[in-house]
């Protein structure tokens, strides 16, 4: 357990850049990207705003129709059985892979393995089966599984390139990418593998992020400048966003010998549940507080000693109320005052693949020395008394930062990360 992991590589898709240079250009001006969304110009729809990645179109269900930014190659036999977020993860691995300075043949002798987050495809699962419904089964897209299921970024990717090492893909809801990030932390302590390659991805449609309007967590808030504001006592829930980011970790011996670059390195993890609700929030945040004081215990650090938080914090009432709850507890009960913000107040939520996205976004900020604000926030909730949560990005380097994740039946998974 005496290895340690470092971050060597970072790919974005993202809608607030499609590189790490944009991606921190926006995190420092608090520049958001949400936008009046015409794939929801319907009436009757209340939800009207949305995060979209731009540069790409991936809205078609045929491969043939989709576009991409020219700096990018993506064969026609890697195509066929992608999905469209896919497409997002292959463009944010190839930038990753160039970030951390390794080629394909890289990743071919066992050492290096694949973990990835993704819900699969809805609107490809939809396509299919209407296609095959429509001919009572006779016919169907031999691709049509793997292009849709929740596992099409792992097969995917690792057939594409030749990863022999362990690859497999991790379903916990918007904890998923977390999840990812803390059991690759492991394989590399543990010795089982030298690289990891973590890639949480997700589509923005109608059918990936309108089922949650039913229960009430998408904001209806028609302005794309105030729709998502975490932590605020206007907010009313959160703002659907897609793409991809790609993590590239390596055991740190293996990235001084290659003489890599590191972003931060990984400390420690912890994961804990609610045990409470299939999709509610423990109203006192129980099972994220469980988690903090694990990740906290397994990086063997004190609340005093980590400088900023990069909280799940949605934007949605109940989720929000009891994030803050759980900081409170950890920290303030302890006499710490991190400095604590949501990046989705300018990305919008990115459901699984939002704690790889965040893990991202703090390491960028350990490297270059700032902490993002929360620049939506005007009226903290009640529940945030005590809480430091700056409204603008401070520029001030941290050395540890604390990442939040939370998803469906109370998952909580967090991640302390240290400068270099």
């Amino acid at each position: 357990m005496s290895r340690s992991a470092l971050i060597t590589g970072l790919g974005f898709i993202t809608s607030i850049g499609n590189d790490a240079t944009s991606v921190s250009a926006s995190l420092r001006a608090g520049r958001h990207g949400m936008v009046v969304h015409p794939l929801w110009d319907n009436p009757n729809v209340a939800v009207k705003v949305a995060a979209p990645v731009r540069g790409f179109f991936v809205d078609s269900a045929s491969w043939r129709d989709w576009t991409w930014p020219e700096r990018y190659e993506l064969p026609r036999e890697t195509l066929r059985s992608l999905a469209p977020h896919g497409v997002y993860a292959f463009c944010a691995l190839e930038q990753a892979l160039a970030d951390a300075g390794l080629t394909k043949a890289d990743l071919t002798d066992g050492s290096t393995g694949l973990f990835c987050a993704s819900a699969g495809s809805a609107f490809m699962q939809y396509h299919h089966l209407s296609q095959a419904h429509a001919g009572n089964f006779e016919r169907g897209n031999p691709m049509g599984v793997v292009s849709a299921i929740a596992g099409t970024l792992n097969f995917n990717l690792a057939a594409h390139y030749g990863i022999t090492g362990a690859v497999t893909g991790f379903v916990s809801a918007c904890a998923s990418s977390s999840h990812a990030i803390g059991y690759a932390l492991d394989e590399i302590r543990l010795g089982r593998q030298e690289r990891m390659i973590i890639v949480g991805a997700e589509e923005l449609n109608a059918d990936t992020i309108l089922p949650f309007a039913p229960m009430r967590a998408l904001s209806v808030n028609p302005d794309p400048a105030t729709a998502s504001r975490p932590f605020d006592s206007a907010r009313d829930g959160f703002v659907g966003t897609g793409g991809a980011v790609v993590l590239i970790i390596e055991e740190a011996s293996l990235a001084r010998r290659r003489n890599a670059t590191a972003y931060a390195e990984i400390l420690g993890w912890g994961q804990a549940s609610d045990g409470h609700s299939v999709a509610s929030s423990h109203p006192e945040g129980a099972g994220l507080r469980n988690a903090m004081q694990r990740a906290l215990r397994d990086a063997a650090v004190a609340p005093a000693q980590i400088d900023y938080v990069n909280a799940h914090a949605t934007s949605t009432p109940v989720g929000d109320r009891a994030e803050a709850l759980a900081l409170r507890a950890v920290f303030s009960d302890a006499g710490a005052r991190p400095a604590v913000s949501s990046t989705k107040g300018l990305t919008g939520h990115g459901l699984s693949m939002a704690g790889a996205m965040e893990a991202g976004f703090c390491a960028l900020a350990l490297r270059e020395g700032w902490m993002p604000g929360n620049p939506h926030l005007v009226n903290p909730d009640n529940s945030c008394d005590g809480l430091n949560l700056p409204r603008e990005t401070l520029s001030v380097a941290p050395a540890l930062v604390l990442n939040n994740s939370s998803g469906f039946g109370g998952s909580n998974v967090c991640h302390v990360l240290r400068r270099v």
